[in-house]
């Protein structure tokens, strides 16, 4: 019975009209619900229902119009504020504090590696090297350095005071307090140079940058705090700890490697303009890490001469700009030009180099008239031959010493000549200053080795006398 009736239902509703014609397709669709059936054909009136279809879709896309154009607006408007905060040098905002109540690290590098494990201790995709560096507040700046004491202060300088100070976690850090404006009317610019600079630098051999603070007439710099004193003071011999010839030798290595870092892989070239003994603080394993960049120029990019030798013909960009720096390490070419390049860190590296080698200050007022410019009288005995003399008394005059001291003075000859394009790139003065070492090392070791040979021999000497008088 069930399947008769739907037979019939099934004829029916395929069976031809009486005048032979097939049913009319809305026909055929009345009995369907709503949903079901051809837009074209829904509802008793048709165009009271195609109206309403129409004005139901128009709707429709003006929403999805006005949905589009404002993700579009939102997604402009975060390129273009990301676009402005890399132009300007943004410096992130502390990170807050962590959920168990303990003070967050401030100004922390982040390395990749083989990955790290976050909170739940899940491993995640290793980081690419960045930094942090962090704002912060009066308050924190008083609480870490007991309200700037003078039993804090450990250094003084022409940008300010420097206080040693200790984060609440535990982090020991170098706090520089500038000069107010009326002492200084150059401070906002060095310090906005140094924060900006420091930034966006890292290296071993680079003082590590923690944070800032600019509040009213107070600009602070938080850095890394390196125990062992200057290197002038070194060679002062202030510190009670004698630096011999291979440990002059490791910290111009260090300071070759930051300054080539400085101008070859960092962001964007960087020129320190005050590379000074007196800017070069070391660790207590004698290691040296350059500071202070107050002076600091972002360069105009690598010339054609940064990469090699400093051939003949090939300039490096250069950045015309107002003459910074200290008197005795200042590239002559630059205080006459104006136009400073890579090759002006070379020149007062040079300087440095004579320095070490000497223990005199680049600007001695109380010698004779003939050594007062200790470079020029450094060049001067080079040349007559008379190397020797230019080596520190405190020093022992070694066969290996005195080998190392002409080839360091001979580069030194070459970063401080009086054309650019004649000096050396840091790359270059890195792999002179490898090959000295290695030489000193060696003979050092071979004199070891045949003073322990003498010593040897005397003894077997002595022994064999005490038989024959027996």
């Amino acid at each position: 019975m069930a399947g008769r009736e739907r037979d019939r239902r099934g004829s029916l509703a395929l069976a031809p009209s009486s005048s032979g014609r097939r049913t009319p397709e809305h026909d055929r669709w009345a009995w369907s619900p709503g949903w079901s059936r051809p837009l074209s054909d829904r509802g008793g009136s048709r165009g009271s229902s195609s109206s309403s279809f129409r004005s139901l879709f128009r709707s429709i896309g003006v929403w999805f119009t006005s949905l589009s154009s404002s993700t579009t607006t939102t997604s402009s408007s975060r390129n273009k504020r990301r676009s402005k905060e890399a132009a300007v040098d943004v410096i992130k905002k502390p990170p807050l504090l962590a959920p168990t109540g303990k003070p967050s690290g401030r100004g922390l590098y982040l390395y990749g590696g083989s990955g790290y494990r976050n909170g739940s201790g899940r491993q995640q995709q290793p980081l690419r090297p960045s930094f942090q560096s962090s704002v912060f507040s009066l308050e924190e700046i008083l609480r870490a350095t007991s309200n700037f004491s003078p039993a804090l202060k450990v250094g003084q300088g022409g940008f300010g005071s420097v206080y040693r100070g200790v984060l609440p976690d535990g982090t020991p850090v170098a706090v520089k307090r500038a000069k107010h404006r009326m002492q200084n009317p150059h401070v906002d610019a060095e310090f906005r140079s140094e924060i900006r600079i420091m930034a966006r630098i890292e290296h071993q051999s680079l003082v590590r940058f923690f944070g800032y603070l600019e509040c009213g007439d107070e600009r602070i710099v938080v850095v890394e705090f390196v125990p062992n004193g200057t290197l002038r003071d070194h060679l002062d011999r202030c510190n009670g700890r004698f630096l011999d010839f291979g440990t002059r030798l490791d910290i111009a290595i260090d300071v070759a490697h930051a300054v080539t870092y400085l101008h070859m892989y960092s962001d964007h070239p960087i020129i320190h303009r005050d590379i000074k003994s007196s800017n070069i603080l070391l660790t207590d394993s004698l290691r040296a890490k350059v500071a202070d960049f107050g002076f600091a120029r972002l360069g105009a990019g690598l010339g054609s001469g940064d990469s090699g030798g400093g051939a003949a013909g090939s300039s490096p960009a250069h950045v015309t700009t107002q003459v910074k720096g200290t008197a005795g390490y200042l590239d002559p070419e630059y205080l006459k030009t104006c136009q400073l390049t890579d090759r002006s860190d070379v020149y007062s590296f040079g300087v440095l180099l004579v320095e070490l080698a000497s223990a005199r200050r680049p600007i001695e007022p109380k010698r004779d008239m003939r050594e007062r410019l200790t470079a020029r009288w450094a060049m001067a005995r080079l040349i007559a031959g008379a190397s020797a003399d230019v080596l520190d008394p405190h020093l022992a005059r070694t066969r290996a010493a005195e080998r190392a001291l002409e080839s360091l003075l001979e580069l030194a000859f070459r970063c401080m000549g009086p054309v650019r394009q004649d000096r050396p790139a840091m790359s270059e003065c890195c792999r002179a200053l490898w090959a000295i070492r290695k030489t000193y090392r060696d003979m050092l070791a071979a004199d070891v080795q045949e003073g322990s040979q003498l010593s040897d021999s005397g003894r077997s000497a002595g022994g064999s006398g005490d038989l024959r008088r027996v």
